[in-house]
């Protein structure tokens, strides 16, 4: 092992329900592609906004038992945020799925934030390069629709009018006039 402190990895944690659990030390090119494009996407549409938006790696502190760190997330209200992190739900939550976290993500941490009051939560995955969208009832995430960018074979496959079916573009309900594509938020990735 080096003993240069640059090549040292710290272990990030997450506390999932009260239990200290690993996350990834090492996220593929694809997850940190996608979470750095959804954060130039929103950073430019909320520049000069009261929404912030809060790239990877800044703590969540949810309740107690439940400290998360998402991929991204867009927090409203600039009062939940401090020097070591957010507290409190935020508006908007996104999750990059990767084969160590998916479970959690998609069950266990999808069911919290709802409790906690998160109103939209994505889980983009790379591999199918898809993104499920889920809004809140007031109690639980319903989902509200899946949007998959298709291959290129796919689309040559494809007649001239199920392409024209293909929705490639989607909304956040936080935002009625930002237009999301898929294509933005999987920019340069494979």
């Amino acid at each position: 092992m080096s003993e240069n402190l640059a090549y040292q990895e710290a272990q990030r944690e997450e506390l999932i329900g009260g239990e200290a659990v690993a996350m990834s030390p090492r996220p593929s090119f694809n997850h940190n592609q996608i979470s750095y494009n959804i954060s130039r996407l929103f950073g430019n549409y909320l520049y000069g906004k009261r929404c912030i938006p809060i790239a990877d790696g800044t703590d969540l502190y949810l309740d107690e038992d439940n400290h998360f760190v998402p991929d991204f997330m867009i927090v409203c209200d600039p009062d939940k945020i401090k020097r070591d992190g957010v507290h409190g739900a935020p508006d908007l939550v996104v999750e990059v799925l990767s084969l160590s976290t998916a479970k959690n993500d998609k069950t266990y941490k999808k069911e919290v934030y709802a409790k906690c009051g998160v109103r939209e939560y994505w889980l983009v995955s790379p591999g199918d390069k898809s993104v499920e969208v889920y809004r809140t009832n007031g109690t639980e995430f319903v989902l509200y629709d899946i949007y998959t960018l298709p291959e290129d074979w796919e689309l040559a496959q494809m007649s001239e009018a199920e392409r024209a079916e293909v929705v490639t573009h989607f909304q956040c309900s936080l935002y009625d006039d930002l237009d999301i594509s898929l294509e933005d938020i999987f920019y340069r990735t494979f």
